[in-house]
């Protein structure tokens, strides 16, 4: 009923706190599903998880900026966000009011996306305890591997791929 990748970021969303996951698993499924569009629902959701991210490490201005389309796209989406098991009408109030804090620079808060379809929900907390966290509950800030995860992470493969995109430019020239 829903891709797997869609409950896989909403755990990591909503119970791991681990955003960088969110938009790995959610971007990844994006470029898969062959729905290049920069206002997809999608990558609405992305722009989210990486906002919580920047403003988790108090990334400010990242946090601003990315939650700023975030919403933007989200809205434009109501219909389908009401199709994702998510309640808009709680969704977009609460990012607007998330907006409003990141913008006077007020300290990070996990926020919950509101879940409302109750196949998902149960299938959500299911997976969630699988992994062995709590659904719902806030992030814990002491916890460097997720909040400065980029920095910890291996980019073996991106380099890879960056240096075999850059020969095929030179090939091509």
């Amino acid at each position: 009923m829903y891709p797997k990748e869609y409950i896989q970021f909403l755990v990591h969303f909503n119970g791991t706190r681990d955003y960088f996951e969110c938009h790995e698993i959610l971007e990844e499924y994006w470029k898969e599903s062959n729905d290049y569009q920069k206002d997809s629902i999608w990558v609405g959701l992305i722009l989210l998880s990486v906002s919580r991210y920047h403003h988790r490490r108090e990334n400010f201005s990242g946090a601003q900026r990315t939650l700023k389309k975030a919403i933007n796209i989200l809205s434009m989406h109501a219909n389908r966000i009401t199709a994702l098991g998510l309640d808009v009408q709680v969704l977009i109030p609460s990012l607007s009011h998330l907006l409003k804090n990141v913008e006077n620079m007020e300290g990070y808060q996990s926020i919950n996306l509101p879940v409302i379809e109750p196949i998902l929900l149960q299938a959500c907390m299911e997976r969630c305890e699988s992994l062995g966290c709590t659904w719902g509950k806030g992030s814990n800030l002491e916890d460097k591997s997720i909040v400065h995860r980029h920095k910890l992470r291996d980019r073996t493969v991106v380099i890879e791929e960056r240096m075999k995109a850059l020969r095929n430019r030179k090939g091509n020239e």
